[in-house]
């Protein structure tokens, strides 16, 4: 039945190329409501709002759509995310063509649509292990980041002047189709059903059950858990930056949605050069030194320098370089958990994986709007209190205090990456915990999951 359908490499590439189309398009409406809902309240409470109810229940459901991605047909599970998010878009679409689109909307709408797209995550990375060769890992990996960041570089160029000339409409209806291209190139591939593992078999019981083995296999591997630990403070503390990056640069720009666009671009295009070299490369012989290096890299260069930057040029570099270092990081981070992790697990593994990582982003999400709103841009109006200390840093007026959030939060995300680097149990996890063998028999599986389970509690 499946004969003749593209497979391995060739069939993840179907994937990845459909994934291409349906990021531009999603990238292309997340401009446009960010814009459109900057311009009807002012106010990045408004914009970190929508942010976080569309990341929330993404993060919350992950561990549950871990363990059912374990069951299921992994296939079909990528495809139900994809129609689930474009008829999340076809709302916003009838919504917005009656006039009665409001924030809570989008909030509303963000949110059931983020608890179907904790089901892609797991999905896809569990699929790239059966799909591709170990050592094509990496370069799997770098392929997604260049998706991710490709549908950066004309989205938002296109999607400013769309939504300047013609609204939300065409940005809608493109989303639109571009969820049935990722779904159309989706049907036509053959994904494998995972080898089972004895610790597959272990797993296997109550939907709890297989819910909370996630959590038990990453905390008996306690290399694994600190090394996942690291991007949870990363994460919180880059997310409470990132999420006041739209209205950062519309205030320092008086809401240049032109400039914006620019930024947004050129970022995605330092994603894309830096996926494609790790797609060509497939990473670092140590993993590890590209997610330690990285992280410090992309405090210094992509967080506290965009803070500093009080012009277009500063902001596109910085955008660029930490862009460019992302795919990097990210994919060394994934080749890791997919070498060590036995393939009938990695959904709810992964699932787990992802809420220890991010679960701190919806916090910051809600707390970025506030902060800059309430505290971080009164006090770097002209003549307020931090002004004078940090005015020289960051200068003064509309967006300065958010540019001061990016400084320190910047400094504390590149002390946090400088202790990473001295820890043992994370600079060495590669060789504490041993990759999985597939074609291992069940009892030395076994075996080996108990050997490593010993070697970490100790």
């Amino acid at each position: 039945m499946t004969q003749g359908r593209p497979k391995g490499m060739k069939g993840f590439t179907c994937i990845w190329a459909g994934q291409v189309v349906s990021l531009i398009g999603s990238a292309m409406t997340s401009f446009g409501i960010s814009v459109w809902a900057w311009q009807i309240t002012g106010s990045a409470t408004a914009l970190s709002s929508v942010a976080f109810f569309s990341f929330a229940p993404t993060i919350v459901m992950t561990p549950v759509a871990g363990a059912l991605v374990d069951r299921w047909n992994r296939k079909w599970a990528m495809g139900v995310s994809d129609v689930a998010a474009g008829l999340g878009t076809i709302a916003m679409l009838v919504l917005y063509l009656t006039s009665r689109l409001q924030v809570w909307h989008l909030c509303t709408i963000g949110a059931l649509s983020g608890t179907f797209q904790a089901f892609q995550w797991p999905a896809y990375q569990s699929a790239i292990s059966t799909m591709v060769p170990r050592e094509q890992y990496g370069r799997a990996s770098g392929m997604m980041s260049m998706a991710q960041s490709g549908a950066g570089i004309i989205a938002p160029v296109i999607a400013s002047a769309i939504v300047v000339n013609w609204g939300l409409v065409p940005v809608f209806l493109f989303d639109v189709f571009s969820f049935c291209v990722a779904v159309a190139l989706l049907l036509i591939v053959e994904v494998p059903n995972p080898t089972a593992s004895e610790v597959g078999s272990q797993a296997r019981g109550s939907l709890w059950k297989e819910t909370v083995f996630g959590w038990r296999f990453i905390f008996a591997r306690r290399p694994l858990f600190l090394l996942q630990l690291s991007f949870f403070l990363c994460n919180l503390i880059s997310s409470l930056c990132l999420t006041v990056w739209t209205p950062m640069l519309l205030a320092r720009t008086n809401d240049n949605a032109e400039a914006l666009g620019l930024v947004n671009t050129v970022s995605a295009v330092g994603g894309v050069v830096g996926g494609a070299i790790m797609a060509a490369w497939g990473g670092p012989r140590h993993k590890i030194y590209g997610v330690l290096w990285g992280m410090v890299s992309v405090s210094v260069l992509g967080l506290m320098l965009m803070g500093v930057g009080r012009s277009l040029p500063l902001w596109t570099i910085s955008g660029f370089l930490g862009a460019f270092i992302i795919p990097f990081l990210n994919g060394c981070n994934d080749a890791i958990w997919q070498a060590k992790v036995p393939h009938d697990v990695q959904g709810k593994v992964f699932g787990t994986r992802m809420l220890i990582a991010q679960v701190s982003v919806p916090v910051a999400m809600l707390a970025a709007g506030p902060l800059a709103d309430h505290v971080f841009e009164p006090a770097m109006m002209p003549r307020a209190r931090l002004a004078g200390i940090f005015g020289a840093l960051v200068g003064t007026g509309p967006g300065a205090g958010m540019g001061l959030m990016y400084v320190l939060f910047g400094s504390l995300a590149l002390t946090v990456s400088i202790g990473s680097f001295m820890m043992r149990d994370i600079r060495e996890v590669e060789t504490l915990i041993p990759d999985y063998v597939q074609t291992a028999e069940p009892a030395e599986a076994a075996q080996e999951c108990t050997a490593v389970e010993a070697r970490t509690s100790d």
